[in-house]
């Protein structure tokens, strides 16, 4: 059974903690200074920001209060951040992605993600966009800026069209998958180009909470639906990223070691289609 000290291996060999603490929709400041403290004293060693989340000032002051309470080192704390939608150039890049770090505290972070791969204002054009994006990536990467790349929101012909002039694959994929909303193909694509699969909402939208075999399950296991629903994640070999600004929620979601659902039950979950909606087209999104 997995525990929470475990790691998936990333193509280059690199170690991320299989457990993640997620920090969309969380403010910037004290909100986000102290969830991600709060997180790492819980046992989190993996945060996750973006660019365009506008948190990221607290985020890194939040893991620099961490470590020191903590008595961690710097590398004990695997750090992800995302380049932005209007940042898709070599120059856009470089410059963004030099703001990150100042705004984090950070000399390097340990993952940097192309944040969705048809932005609105590049999709006459987005291919290009993006080979120039990542071209500025495996730069990073090459000088040690960064120890891991990756994409986030991607569907197959996306990656197709990454992969005729990357240097480097893509080591991860984070995408929306959680109860009811897979995405089997495209896991099992990613899968075969070597990728780990990163699960952003893990929990859905709150309409999980109000699904009856999700309850059914929570009462069978003595665990809350949000606990089933990251231990599906896990048991499906996702890479789960569950936010909360709440500190006993924080705690509550990385106790998910203990347990382990039957295999009858994460099949259950998975069938649950629909249940929490749909992931996002990220060739129609509006931004």
């Amino acid at each position: 059974m997995m525990k929470q000290n475990d790691v998936y291996k990333l193509s280059n060999g690199v170690g991320i903690p299989c457990l993640g603490f997620g920090t969309w929709q969380t403010p910037e400041g004290d909100v986000a200074v102290e969830s991600v403290k709060c997180a790492i004293d819980a046992g989190y060693r993996h945060i996750d920001t973006a660019q365009v989340y506008g948190n990221e000032e607290g985020v890194g002051k939040g893991i620099r209060r961490g470590i020191i309470d903590n008595g961690l080192v710097r590398e004990d704390i695997f750090v992800t951040t995302k380049i932005w939608n209007d940042k898709h150039s070599y120059e856009l890049t470089v410059s963004s992605f030099d703001e990150s770090l100042k705004k984090l505290g950070l000399d390097y972070v340990d993952m940097l993600l192309i944040h969705w791969p048809n932005p609105a204002m590049f999709r006459d054009h987005w291919e290009e966009a993006n080979a120039e994006t990542w071209r500025a990536m495996e730069k990073f990467y090459e000088t040690g800026k960064v120890r891991a790349i990756g994409i986030s929101n991607f569907r197959q012909h996306h990656i197709d069209a990454l992969l005729k002039t990357a240097k480097i694959k893509p080591m991860v994929n984070q995408i929306r998958l959680c109860p009811g909303a897979t995405q089997d193909e495209l896991v099992a694509y990613c899968r075969e180009k070597g990728m780990i699969l990163e699960a952003y909402s893990p929990l859905g939208t709150g309409k999980i909470f109000d699904v009856p075999e999700m309850k059914d399950l929570a009462e069978k296991y003595g665990k809350s639906i949000a606990q089933i629903c990251i231990r599906f994640g896990l048991q499906m070999g996702y890479l789960p990223l569950p936010k909360s600004v709440t500190p006993s929620r924080i705690e509550e979601n990385f106790k998910v070691f203990d347990f382990e659902l039957e295999e009858a039950d994460v099949k259950r979950i998975a069938d649950l289609k629909g249940c929490v909606g749909y992931e996002t087209d990220p060739d129609t999104a509006p931004f």
